[in-house]
């Protein structure tokens, strides 16, 4: 008798991680996929298709089908899932495997229905469904089964899940749409404004990883960003630094830190005690940003430290679920 692979994904609005129990991580690739309306067909997924944004021929399409952390075209999502499992455990298998996914904690029940059903499609077999914030408390090592206040904020690109959790469940959180999707379109509005020049989401990506800070830099990091002159419709490049790049996003960062505050006024004051020792745990790949914990601690007046490896946070915990359902039954959606 053989026995079914069990998989992890972390099924993000921009990037999908894929662990095999046994394995470890065997795919990690954007949440893009490049579609031909007419011919009504996948051209290319992952990398492939990311790379397509902003340059591909009118008969081609490239897109997410996730937005805000739900699957918002249900038939690209499944194919995308269907080559990402076959990337991860090959064309030919025996058994169906058992899944689990990470889904926004607000997820809306017809939201959870469209994951469960275009997983079924894609050849999954037994399926569960983990809050992002629990899996990401449980990849950083918080005791989140103990009754202790334990807070997690991941930050993602479609989202910024904020959660206080206690005895393997969410005691209170708040979903803020937008996130690292929401800092790139912040930049791409910055220099659209302030220079005149148009760029696009792979540009903005960079420079948030290049040069972006949450916080003034005492010697700012300097980048050419390369666009479109908007008075002369040519290509042109200008000089942008750090401190640019902390102007342009304060209002993302500072909607995030306000959605932080209402948790925190909602936690019981037994479990709020708790995090004011523990500090907040920043998670997810927004929290790459530089100096973004001093940013929160400051904001916030509670210590804020990023985990180590923030990007492969859920899927760790998403892995560590999988091997303890029993235990983790109540956290399951």
């Amino acid at each position: 008798m053989f026995r079914s692979k069990r998989v992890a994904i972390d099924l993000g609005t921009t990037n999908t991680i894929v662990m095999v129990q046994d394995k470890g991580i065997v795919l990690q690739e954007p949440t893009v996929v490049a579609v031909s309306p007419s011919e009504r067909k996948i051209i290319a997924v992952g990398q492939e298709a990311k790379e397509m944004l902003g340059k591909v021929p009118e008969n081609i399409e490239a897109r997410r089908p996730l937005r805000s952390g739900g699957i918002a075209n249900y038939l690209i999502a499944e194919a995308m899932l269907k080559r990402f499992l076959e990337k991860a455990l090959g064309r030919v298998r025996l058994n169906r495997p058992e899944v689990i996914i990470s889904v926004p904690a607000g997820l809306t029940s017809v939201e959870e229905r469209a994951v469960i059903q275009a997983l079924n499609a894609a050849g999954a077999g037994k399926i569960y469904l983990l809050p992002e914030p629990i899996a990401a408390a449980i990849g950083a090592n918080l005791p989140i089964n103990t009754s202790s206040g334990n807070m997690i904020v991941n930050l993602g690109g479609g989202t910024a899940e904020i959660a206080i959790i206690s005895l393997n469940g969410i005691v209170t959180y708040e979903s803020k749409r937008g996130s690292g999707d929401a800092i790139n379109e912040a930049i791409m509005n910055y220099v659209r404004k302030q220079h005149g020049l148009l760029i696009g989401e792979q540009m903005a990506e960079k420079i948030k990883i290049e040069i972006g800070s949450a916080v003034p830099l005492p010697q700012p990091l300097e980048m050419e960003v390369r666009g479109r002159n908007l008075k002369t419709g040519l290509p042109d490049t200008i000089k942008l630094n750090s401190n640019d790049v902390v102007e342009s996003i304060k209002t993302v960062l500072s909607e995030i830190i306000y959605s932080v505050r209402n948790v925190l006024e909602k936690t019981p004051p037994e479990l709020a005690s708790d995090i004011i020792d523990r500090g907040i745990v920043l998670s997810g790949g927004t929290s790459m940003l530089r100096k973004i914990d001093e940013l929160f601690t400051k904001a916030i007046g509670v210590p804020a430290h990023v985990v180590d490896e923030p990007l492969l946070c859920v899927v760790k915990g998403l892995t560590i679920a999988l091997q303890n359902v029993d235990a983790l039954k109540r956290s399951f959606k």
